[in-house]
């Protein structure tokens, strides 16, 4: 973030943070330059950094800080269970109180018959199982070349090397790094902004599935093994998808035997108004759904694999195998009573319906901004919402990656006390639950006035906006 040069009080943790951090996805040449916004505190949606200066936090960390920050009964929650048990270990054959029961409250939220719960320590590393548990369970029913995983363009699932290489998202793959390609195939992102010219949804949906039966028919359904889709693609873009398309894509897969994986890293716990969107937004039964960020509201790290009885039924068969797969903080106690605490609240103060009610306000507010002359698209779902900037509204014209004005833009609300991300040519948001309607006025007034400073200076740059 570009920010002013840290005041005396901050000035000693900058230069520790800028002098011995490496920052995910750190971007060298401006951090070594400007380095870090140092925070220091949070309270509900708003964040202070160590100068004093207050921000509202319309970003929610990173789509996670769902109950809102500094809340005493999770403090206190957390600290009982760090003084009672603050760790045990969950392999093979051990659990511990918090643990069990958190297994079992995620079964009954969970749809269907995804009563199983394998815990993890993020959503990376439960995008990692569950794509390994893929395999596992095709093995088991004697179908060991069934172990292929199919996703999306401009997906994102984490951050591991086989999450990187599932997920394949804009800007994610550098030549630094090295991906896993054999077994894994992408499908053409299903962003309706931007389907193909003079195709409506309806047959842009019917195309998308149509690509899906020919994938496999060319390779083969015995080589396929999973599908994975977040219900909107969070960091992609906020792409919601044409209607019945998820269901349509469920329902091939049920035809040729592949496991649907739901990753509801970002969308589960409230963001789109319900513990899970898969089955009650978008009418499917996932075999997995992922989950992490909103299952503690950032609290504590922790992710969950939730799976089927009958995905858990034939993996056990036989009683002879061995899942090897689980981490040293699998089942944390600690971790684990933050999410029981974060769900009570979440029920307690009935926030899912208050993401729905916020949610419709804050779409239906931004909305208005597609009137600009930067924006081509505002879109989303619940908490869930961005504003895709354009250089020219009837062609989507983009305008050049080095212009950089979502991070302009992104700049200049910070400026007034707003935090909104810059991902490409967008600008996202995914605030806490308990976000106001008064504060959803105050995210759009101040974007409006962020984006029409932005597009001032461009014009003044002699760039072309509008049409």
């Amino acid at each position: 973030m570009s920010h002013a040069a840290p005041a005396k009080s901050n000035e000693a943790l900058w230069e520790m943070d800028r002098a011995h951090s490496l920052h995910p996805w750190t971007n060298f040449g401006p951090f070594e330059e400007k380095g870090a916004l140092v925070i220091t505190r949070g309270e509900g949606c708003h964040l202070w950094d160590a100068d004093g200066r207050r921000y509202l936090d319309a970003v929610g960390g990173l789509w996670c800080t769902n109950i809102g920050l500094g809340r005493r009964e999770m403090a206190d929650a957390i600290a009982d269970q760090a003084m009672k048990l603050a760790f045990s270990n969950t392999f093979v054959d051990m659990t511990n109180d918090p643990a069990a029961r958190l297994a079992a409250r995620l079964a009954e939220l969970a749809p269907g018959d995804l009563n199983r719960v394998h815990f993890t320590t993020g959503g990376s590393t439960a995008v990692d199982t569950a794509v390994r548990m893929v395999s596992f369970y095709h093995h088991a029913r004697g179908n060991p070349e069934k172990t292929g995983i199919v996703a999306r363009e401009n997906s994102y699932h984490g951050s591991t090397y086989l999450c990187q290489s599932v997920g394949k998202r804009n800007g994610d793959r550098v030549e630094e790094f090295r991906y896993k390609q054999d077994g894994i195939w992408h499908l053409t992102c299903p962003n309706p902004y931007r389907r193909p010219e003079g195709m409506d949804e309806a047959a842009f949906c019917d195309w998308l599935i149509a690509e899906f039966e020919a994938l496999i028919a060319r390779v083969g359904p015995e080589q396929i093994g999973g599908f994975i889709a977040e219900p909107v693609q969070a960091s992609g873009g906020i792409i919601v998808p044409p209607e019945g398309y998820l269901r349509r894509m469920w329902e091939v897969c049920r035809k040729h035997d592949i496991l649907f994986i739901a990753d509801e890293v970002v969308t589960g716990f409230g963001r789109l108004g319900h513990w899970f969107a898969s089955l009650d937004e978008f009418g499917v039964l996932p075999d997995i759904v992922t989950c992490a960020k909103g299952l503690t509201s950032g609290y504590q790290p922790l992710g969950a694999v939730v799976f089927s009885d009958r995905i858990w039924a034939e993996m056990a068969e036989g009683g002879s195998r061995w899942f090897t797969s689980g981490y040293t903080y699998s089942g944390h106690p600690v971790a684990c009573a933050a999410g029981l605490k974060n769900i009570e609240i979440i029920e307690r103060e009935g926030l899912l319906a208050q993401a729905a009610r916020v949610g419709a306000c804050f779409q239906e507010r931004l909305k208005r901004l597609e009137s600009l002359a930067l924006v081509g698209q505002v879109r989303g779902r619940g908490l869930m919402l961005c504003v895709e900037n354009v250089a020219d509204k009837t062609s989507k014209r983009l305008l050049p990656d080095a212009v950089g004005e979502s991070k302009r833009i992104s700049d200049a609300c910070e400026e007034m006390g707003l935090m909104v991300r810059p991902i490409g040519h967008l600008n996202v948001m995914s605030p806490p639950l308990v976000i106001t309607e008064g504060q959803v006025d105050f995210i759009a007034e101040t974007l409006e006035k962020a984006i029409r400073r932005v597009t001032d200076d461009l014009v003044r740059e002699g760039w072309k906006i509008g049409g």
